[in-house]
């Protein structure tokens, strides 16, 4: 589904706490019951609830479900895609929100403007495309749970995603800047770069191979596995140098599928890593190395050196008590067709980005966990700061692209009247300039 917020300036104050309400019902109820998040919302009198649930409805922020037992709605994903705005709006995170630059199986991504006019990225996680259906079984989100809806889902892929991006921006790799996290999505720093599988051409494949081989080791070597390192999560940076050259450095990006080094399957993921490289700069730009590996068994004999990030982040694979025992890891299935190991055409174009949403949770899950104040963590998200629809490019060419301001990416601030009487005042205008009788 696409982000539209056009229906964010004529939400009243009464119209955001029932919709809170039904997140906050949605831990445990699938379908929340209209009674409920009328207790929840905290407002008198059933026929303003029913209203506040009526306009809610009309613009796709929750969702009736057909023949359920009991009257009741449930959150959609424009409904917390909208809390997850207001959070962020109230938090001075984002003051703007502009085109969608990239889409996937597994997320959303827009460019966003800071109060003070700074570019930056909006991840917005959504687990559970009809392309995608198969990623409970594939990754562990849930740790050792066996349910779970797929908001709650894509709260813990955010959840996850930043955390592991933090500390690796801490620790000095190249990855987005961290800025906020809130619910299912990430807001992180624009990177002015494109995706490798964009680039045509470059002078030295031999230094970004070596440069990226050595990421992919230096990552095992502090315990943690990206998983899905290829050229749709590499991007490409141009830096000047002082003498007028360019050199190429690289930015890695999305982070959810990332596991521990301990991992049952932690083998498997880094070669299978090394390989898309090895892959892709054999096809891409014929070059192959004459030196073997990365392998993982070199790559972790000296884990043990420096700080583990994957106990910090808690990375798949590891519980809170990994200081003392390893949990018992859930299977993630290898699903090379499926959920991580798709491989990507020699075009470059992504197999398929399936953009509608599952409009049925799976019978018997329950929504756990979902936050009902709009809090701003921290966060950051990644991937996609490229646009789709562009060509593929050589270095050379891509330097007519930068210089990029706000209003290329048709940047609007998010205006959200906070008085009733202000709202009521637009729709009681709308109406009668459409002949309603008021």
């Amino acid at each position: 589904m696409k982000l539209n917020t056009h229906a964010l300036r004529y939400l009243t104050s009464e119209d955001w706490r029932v919709l809170a309400g039904v997140e906050q019902g949605s831990k445990n109820h699938e379908v929340v019951p209209t009674p409920l998040i009328q207790q929840l919302a905290g407002l008198r009198g059933g026929s303003g609830v029913h209203k506040c649930i009526s306009n809610l409805a009309k613009v796709g922020l929750i969702a009736k479900v057909k023949n359920a037992r009991y009257d009741g709605y449930r959150l959609a994903y424009g409904g917390l895609d909208y809390l997850a705005l207001n959070a962020h709006r109230r938090s001075n995170t984002v003051f703007s929100l502009g085109n969608q630059i990239g889409v996937g199986k597994e997320s959303d991504i827009y460019i966003t403007a800071a109060p003070d006019s700074t570019l930056q990225v909006l991840k917005i996680h959504r687990l559970g495309r009809i392309s995608f259906r198969s990623v409970k079984s594939n990754r562990d989100y849930l740790r050792n749970r066996s349910t779970g809806s797929w908001l709650y889902l894509s709260r813990l892929a955010a959840h996850k995603e930043f955390e592991v991006m933090k500390v690796l921006k801490r620790e000095g790799f190249a990855v987005p800047q961290p800025i906020s996290w809130n619910r299912h999505t990430i807001v992180m720093e624009f990177i002015d770069a494109f995706p490798l599988r964009m680039i045509e051409s470059i002078p030295e494949p031999g230094k970004l191979y070596a440069e990226l081989m050595d990421t992919i080791v230096q990552l095992a070597a502090r315990g943690l596995i990206h998983g899905d390192f290829n050229e749709f999560n590499i991007l490409i940076k141009e830096l000047p140098q002082p003498d007028g050259s360019i050199e190429l450095s690289a930015v890695l990006i999305d982070f959810p599928q990332a596991v521990s080094t301990n991992h049952a399957n932690a083998e498997m993921y880094f070669d299978r890593d090394v390989a898309c490289v090895k892959r892709y700069f054999e096809r891409r730009f014929k070059y192959v190395s004459d030196e073997p590996g990365p392998f993982f068994a070199d790559a972790v004999k000296d884990i043990g050196a420096g700080r583990r990030l994957d106990v910090e982040v808690e990375a798949s694979g590891f519980s809170k008590k990994m200081a003392r025992d390893l949990e018992r890891y859930v299977e993630v299935a290898d699903n090379r067709d499926g959920a991580e190991g798709d491989e990507k055409g020699e075009d470059g174009a992504e197999e398929d980005n399936n953009e509608q949403v599952d409009e049925e949770d799976d019978e018997g899950e329950e929504a756990d966990d979902a936050e009902t104040d709009a809090l701003a963590g921290e966060g950051q998200g990644d991937e996609g700061v490229g646009s789709d629809r562009l060509n593929a490019l050589s270095i050379h060419d891509s330097a007519e692209t930068k210089g990029r301001t706000a209003a290329s990416y048709g940047l609007l601030p998010l205006e959200m009247p906070t008085g009733h009487d202000e709202v009521a005042e637009k729709v009681h205008k709308q109406k009668a300039a459409a002949g309603w009788a008021i």
